[in-house]
């Protein structure tokens, strides 16, 4: 079986860092991803899809990610259900990230980085590729 899900889009607000009562950081935060097509005002529509990770990722996240800030983030979807306080069953599907990428460089110059296993190293910081570079 296999749960897998790759996804590049910008965050809608700052991340929202917690940490569990055993002191595990757990980060939240939302991801506006585009839809491939537009509607049929010739308007294009995005979904919001909602992003957990935890331990070192999740500080990397809250440390790095801002609003707007384009991401790309790999996981797994989850789905879980709890009582509110009205007594209502509330159904929720998030993504489980393990892997996330920052896309855009932050306000220090530098790219950051999640978890990964990047094996360009440093290499984005002497490459120029303009869009004209491009072949698509």
């Amino acid at each position: 079986m296999l749960n897998r899900v790759i996804l590049i889009g910008r965050l809608t607000k700052d991340p929202d860092m917690r940490y569990s009562p055993s002191g595990v950081a757990c980060t939240t935060f939302t991801l506006a991803v585009d839809r491939p097509f537009t509607n049929s005002t010739g308007e294009r529509e995005a979904d919001f899809i909602p992003i957990v990770t935890w331990r070192q990722l999740a500080e990397a996240c809250a440390n790095h990610l801002r609003k707007g800030r384009l991401c790309a983030v790999e996981g797994r979807i989850q789905t879980r259900n709890y009582e509110n306080n009205e007594g209502r069953r509330v159904y929720v599907t998030e993504i489980v990230a393990d892997n996330v990428r920052f896309l855009e460089r932050g306000e220090n110059g530098n790219r950051g980085q999640g978890r990964s296993n990047d094996q360009f190293g440093d290499v984005w910081k002497t490459l120029d590729i303009g869009p004209d570079d491009l072949p698509f």
